[in-house]
């Protein structure tokens, strides 16, 4: 897919025009919703439209809007987006956040994360 910036204000770019990210899972968010969307999802214009939402949002809320929490407001549209066309709930999101945070701070730097049953502490689905 070529990426059309127009189509996502704000978005952060560097000197060839292509996407920048100063963390990795600015990276990952940005893939998701590219998936998502040649999945079939969502159309770009139904994800524009709820990025766009939440920046105001965030703008509405306080947000200085100096470019540095762009993704914060990426990774909230997909998960509203994501929940909006039940392919996941906010409850299932909300458990795989806490999931992945626990098996991140038990990773050593620089390592892969993975995620295991334990992360899931007491909201793991019963075996069998």
């Amino acid at each position: 897919m070529i990426l059309d910036s127009r189509l996502c204000p704000g978005l952060p770019l560097g000197s060839d025009d292509e996407p920048v990210f100063a963390e990795p899972w600015q990276a990952h968010a940005f893939a998701m919703v590219v998936q998502l969307h040649e999945r079939g999802l969502f159309t770009w214009s139904e994800w524009a439209d709820t990025l766009a939402a939440q920046i105001r949002l965030a703008q509405r809320a306080g947000d200085a809007d100096l470019g540095d929490t762009y993704y914060d407001h990426w990774l909230a549209a997909l998960e509203a987006l994501v929940t909006a066309k039940g392919a996941a709930t906010a409850t299932e999101i909300s458990r795989y956040a806490s999931a992945w945070d626990h098996a991140a701070d038990r990773t050593p730097h620089g390592q892969p994360i993975v995620l295991h049953p334990d992360d899931f502490g007491d909201t793991a689905p019963a075996a069998g």
